[in-house]
């Protein structure tokens, strides 16, 4: 009989209890600031119908939405002409009417529309849960990774989009992380793209500079002229994506750019008022206007934010924007909305790389109990109830084995206290309390053992 393969699917992970303590320090982090900002929680299901997902993150965003397959014989109905033709994408649309969610901005503007009567908009809400993409897998990019969002849908204000970067600066001051904050505004790229003459292709010019950093400047050249793009085009677009300067700097270079660009003004507008929030409250520093930064995601109107690590280099480690119209095209109009999203994972690879995470003993088990019998361990239960009630992880071995074994249990887990309880103990009303760092042991009341862990 050959080997199974009992290998998770590629660019999918299992997580041992060491990394999920860590994790979940990421998680609370990002909840405590997000429930701080007066964000509510809810999550939606791992799965889509198809036609709510298609069409909106781009041609690119479609082809790596995870499809599944209907239930039963789902190719009775398949003529035997079209299974021969092959043709996958056609098939597939007729197999599949669900598709695992790319992300949770689509579920979110649907789960709005579809709740919209038991919503107080402005509504405010974070979802922290896993995304799937078909996406080739290399390091800091998986197939099964989770998303940590917050957005505000139904107000126009900047003011959310102030308060969003505020949430952004506190989250990774919390992680102890050094980062860069760039912004764009996708009026200014439609301003850029009206002033030399593409509108029609505001679309394929934003998907190709938002790999700027990945293919540089030359390949992404070739996809604009693949697109339709001259070299007059790409003349007059590269000096107002390199801009240099502060951010007043580059916004009056970019007003006398973009002065017949009605579209463009309004963008260079918005991000002024934005500038000047950030302004007001000190809070520039390590924010940057990156002209070159798109996010190719279709559903962008306004603001785009990105945050990258300046202490490695590993991508995207969180990102966002407005979106004016997302819910439309679910049958409400005119509800604008902006969000951000933490990249859970990519924020874990840095963290561990540069030792940040703090250590995990707090959220480990405090008190172990030795067990040498039934009527030592009836002994011990009511002890280790107390210090459970009072917050304090403890655990009994279920076991009678050897005391070597048990031993080896505890210092295997870092658990720092152990508690020993032979009948001599019992006849005393007394526990032997040994400190694992320190190899002490010593006899104490068990009415003192709670006062003494603390």
């Amino acid at each position: 009989m050959a080997k199974q393969d009992i290998s998770t699917p590629k660019g999918t992970r299992d997580f041992s209890p060491v990394v999920m303590k860590k994790r979940d320090y990421i998680f609370d982090t990002i909840k405590d600031v997000y429930r701080l900002y007066g964000f509510e929680p809810i999550e939606t299901p791992a799965m889509e119908k198809l036609n709510t997902l298609m069409g909106k993150y781009g041609e690119e965003g479609d082809k790596l939405l995870f499809k599944i397959l209907n239930s039963g014989d789902y190719l009775s109905k398949i003529s035997d002409n079209l299974l021969q033709e092959k043709n996958s994408t056609q098939l597939s649309s007729m197999i599949c009417e669900k598709g695992l969610r790319y992300d949770l901005t689509v579920p979110f503007a649907r789960y709005v529309v579809q709740h919209q009567n038991e919503i107080q908009f402005p509504f405010k809400r974070y979802q922290i849960q896993a995304v799937w993409r078909a996406d080739r897998p290399q390091k800091g990019r998986f197939r099964e990774f989770y998303q940590c969002d917050a957005d505000v849908i139904g107000s126009n204000a900047l003011l959310n989009e102030f308060e969003l970067i505020q949430m952004i600066k506190e989250v990774f001051q919390r992680l102890n992380l050094k980062v860069l904050i760039k912004l764009n505004n996708r009026k200014i790229l439609a301003g850029i793209a009206e002033i030399i003459g593409k509108s029609e292709l505001i679309t394929d010019i934003t998907i190709a500079i938002d790999k700027l950093e990945k293919i540089g400047f030359e390949k992404v050249v070739e996809e604009l002229k693949e697109k339709g793009l001259s070299d007059e085009n790409i003349a007059d677009l590269k000096p107002i994506l390199f801009l240099e300067g502060k951010a007043k700097e580059k916004l009056d270079k970019l007003a006398e750019n973009l002065s017949s660009s009605e579209i463009g003004l309004k963008g260079i507008e918005e991000m002024r008022c934005l500038t000047n929030y950030l302004k007001e409250f000190d809070l520039l520093n390590d924010v940057e206007i990156d002209l070159r930064l798109a996010r190719g995601l279709n559903y962008y109107t306004g603001t785009i934010i990105e945050v990258v690590s300046t202490e490695k280099n590993i991508g995207s480690i969180c990102g966002g924007g407005r979106y004016d119209d997302l819910t439309g095209i679910f049958g409400l109009a005119d509800i604008s909305g902006v969000g951000i999203s933490f990249g859970a994972d990519r924020i874990y690879e840095v963290m561990e790389e540069l030792g940040r995470f703090p250590s995990q003993s707090s959220n480990n088990t405090q008190v172990f109990f030795v067990n040498f019998g039934e009527k030592e361990a009836s002994y011990c239960l009511p002890i280790l109830q107390e210090l459970r009630k009072n917050a304090i992880a403890a655990e009994l071995y279920p076991d009678t084995a050897k005391m070597k074994k048990q031993m080896q249990y505890a210092n295997n887990k870092n658990i720092p206290w152990v508690v020993i309880v032979g009948k001599k103990e019992m006849l005393d009303n007394m526990l032997s309390l040994k400190n694992m760092l320190s190899g002490e042991q010593i006899q104490i009341k068990k009415e003192e053992l709670l006062l003494h862990i603390k």
